[in-house]
């Protein structure tokens, strides 16, 4: 079992931590190429030759999910992932850690941080936050591995075009399917601020074209490996 961290914006780890969200997709790198034999060929450093995406896939399910698992960058079934999130350290306020230790100083580094506090109770994550706005976030790219609260399982790994997304995956993406309407929002009473979409394909799309590169957005339709996941109790 190896371990890697794997970075959510705060909307998905709130979705991750209500049990909405147990999949997510990535894009993949480099990605597949057209063949002469009318299917996809990805150059993989790992498998040593050519992988042909098409044939892999018509395989059968459990065969192409050990392949993938393999190849794929974030794990395979049974590696775990460790979010990486918004957050700031928080000092005790019992006079055990100094604020101006750490706070005092523009270039205060994580290693100033007591041994004894490097742990994600003494973290302020912003998903979590319901204070007013606070200043000295640090982005979830420099999240250290012991400030990280969540921890994932790989449960299955393939591959598919984004813009094959079912709408059971959206779901399972951490968007909601509102029962009366059958229409997506992002988030609870999103419906209210009229923020519902009509097809789970808009709906997703919004919020990969978020924070996708231009080149990578839902309509370019790119390669993605679709990680599916638990949440570590």
């Amino acid at each position: 079992m190896k371990e890697r961290g794997i970075i959510f914006n705060s909307e998905m780890v709130r979705a991750i931590l209500d049990g909405r969200k147990t999949q997510t997709r990535r894009i993949m790198k480099p990605q597949p190429k057209p063949n002469e034999n009318g299917g996809f060929s990805w150059p993989s450093n790992i498998c040593q030759s050519m992988i042909n995406i098409k044939e892999m896939m018509q395989n059968n399910e459990g065969a192409w999910a050990g392949i993938a698992g393999i190849a794929c960058p974030h794990g395979g079934v049974g590696d775990r992932l460790w979010v990486r999130e918004t957050w700031m350290p928080d000092a005790p306020r019992d006079g055990t850690w100094s604020d101006i230790e750490f706070y005092g100083c523009k270039d205060s580094k994580l290693s100033m941080i007591p041994e004894r506090f490097r742990k994600p109770e003494h973290c302020i994550h912003r998903a979590s936050w319901k204070g007013s706005e606070l200043v000295g976030w640090t982005p979830s790219i420099h999240m250290p591995r012991w400030a990280s609260r969540i921890t994932l399982e790989i449960t299955n790994v393939r591959v598919e075009h984004l813009n094959d997304i079912s709408a059971r995956d959206v779901v399972a993406e951490g968007l909601i399917q509102l029962p009366a309407s059958g229409r997506y929002v992002r988030f609870e009473g999103a419906q209210h601020f009229g923020l519902a979409y009509r097809d789970h394909k808009e709906a997703f799309a919004d919020l990969w074209d978020e924070v996708s590169k231009p080149d990578c957005n839902f309509e370019s339709n790119p390669w993605v490996w679709v990680i599916e996941f638990k949440k570590v109790e």
